[in-house]
């Protein structure tokens, strides 16, 4: 991947098994999030295939790709004018172009889920930034991908807030989500991940377990990193 004549991702080669709960680490600017956008063609890849469940995702059309890789963001993307059952029910009705009462049955399950029941009438600017980014998060799982993108959900939530997206997310990935987090959390990639991936420089350095990673890291660069995160 690059932004003209600068490389941006170059030689990543990685799996992310089904049921897996997959974290990305790195230093800021080490392609982290491009790798991400990547995965759900927000960004186009130069060259190279990316493969879902055997299929190129890079011959799908964009919309098809996104009903199958959901995708949260650091800054929660909400419509500021809608109610957080309406931001959650939007995709269900146009994307999908699921009958509203269906919709908002699904909807309101998803935000159950995620602890809102009790603020589904809010709109965004009526909630924490935490139940902002719930909402988000039940809108991907709204849709049902097989896959979810999380990138760098909670760098932008007060401290206090941190800890009950964390838990969430670390909830899903028990459930058997299939999930791939970018984050400067290490002690959720520690607790949560299945294979934790340390990024720089655009290139992946090291990937393994979190005891391989955390433990027992081979490369310079990787001690280096920990020393100044952990």
């Amino acid at each position: 991947m690059a932004y003209g004549e600068l490389d941006v991702l170059k030689g990543v080669d990685l799996t992310v098994r089904p049921g897996s709960v997959t974290c990305i680490i790195g230093p800021s600017g080490s392609g982290k999030s491009t790798l991400l956008r990547c995965l759900n063609r927000l960004v186009e890849p130069k060259g190279g295939t990316l493969l879902l469940d055997g299929d190129s995702i890079l011959a799908m059309k964009p919309e098809t790709l996104r009903r199958r890789v959901g995708m949260v963001f650091q800054h929660f993307n909400l419509f500021p004018d809608h109610t957080a059952l309406d931001n959650v029910m939007l995709s269900l009705t146009r994307i999908k172009h699921m009958p509203r009462g269906e919709a908002e049955r699904i909807a309101k399950a998803r935000l159950a889920d995620v602890g809102l029941a009790s603020r589904q009438h809010h709109r965004p600017g009526g909630l924490s930034g935490g139940q902002q980014q719930r909402v988000a998060i039940a809108r991907a799982l709204a849709m049902e991908p097989e896959v979810i993108l999380f990138d760098e959900v909670t760098s932008a939530l007060d401290p206090e807030l941190v800890k009950g997206v964390l838990n969430l997310m670390a909830d899903l990935g028990g459930r058997g989500m299939t999930m791939v987090v970018v984050t400067h959390e290490m002690g959720f990639a520690r607790r949560v991940a299945d294979q934790v991936v340390f990024m720089d420089e655009g290139r992946v350095v090291e990937a393994g377990t979190p005891a391989q990673i955390f433990d027992d890291p081979q490369s310079p660069r990787l001690r280096r990193f920990l020393a100044e995160v952990l």
